[in-house]
């Protein structure tokens, strides 16, 4: 088992001269140079971005639906490095209304499951390819208010890591926690990160 040491990325603005900023997680086996490269699609311009690397290139070990121990201490060290990234964040003058986070695949389980313990009102959450982290959901993980934050989930049908059932389990929990919550499901889409995906995020997250 193991932790995470911290390895940030940016690019975009610089922190200090920026309004907004925006945290993106890669996905298991990739990289934050990885999970960056989508600001040629995604609408960026205006925000500091910054990218956490995980230890080997893989934010926990085991699947997302694994009981939550076998992921430990992995999972609990991944979900501080953002904790202290938004600290970070914030100490520089930006708020959290104006904090986004995105994610594809395991960056976008944890991008849900450390949001959803620190509900509050974000710039928005894009979750491409994800659900909340653990055998079962312990609603009593989850708290606060997104008042509103806009929040996008999306799998394929079927998708290898992301069933359908846990996505629509994760868009009802965020729902109770007041969040304006959107979510697609792909008939036969592979692994991936698709061009729709990308519209809608743009139209409805980011825009």
């Amino acid at each position: 088992m193991y932790s995470h040491t911290k390895q940030i990325t940016t690019s975009g603005k610089e922190i200090g001269q920026a309004k907004k900023a925006i945290i993106m997680l890669h996905g298991r086996g990739s990289s934050a140079r990885d999970i960056i490269s989508l600001k040629r699609y995604l609408k960026l311009d205006e925000m500091a971005i910054l990218a956490p690397e995980a230890t080997n290139n893989s934010w926990y070990p085991y699947g997302f639906m694994a009981p939550v121990g076998q992921n430990q201490p992995a999972l609990d060290s991944a979900l501080n490095v953002i904790e202290d990234l938004v600290a970070e964040i914030e100490a520089e003058g930006i708020s959290s209304e104006n904090i986004y986070f995105a994610g594809f695949s395991q960056g976008a389980c944890l991008t849900l499951e450390y949001t959803a313990r620190h509900a509050k009102r974000y710039g928005g959450i894009i979750a491409l390819t994800g659900g909340l982290v653990g055998k079962q959901l312990v609603e009593s993980n989850y708290k606060g208010d997104f008042e509103g934050t806009p929040v996008f989930i999306s799998t394929g049908d079927p998708d290898p890591h992301v069933p359908v059932s846990r996505v629509n389990e994760s868009v009802d929990i965020f729902k109770n926690l007041k969040a304006n919550v959107s979510s697609e499901i792909y008939p036969g889409r592979p692994h991936t990160i698709s061009a729709e995906e990308i519209e809608i995020v743009n139209k409805e997250i980011l825009s």
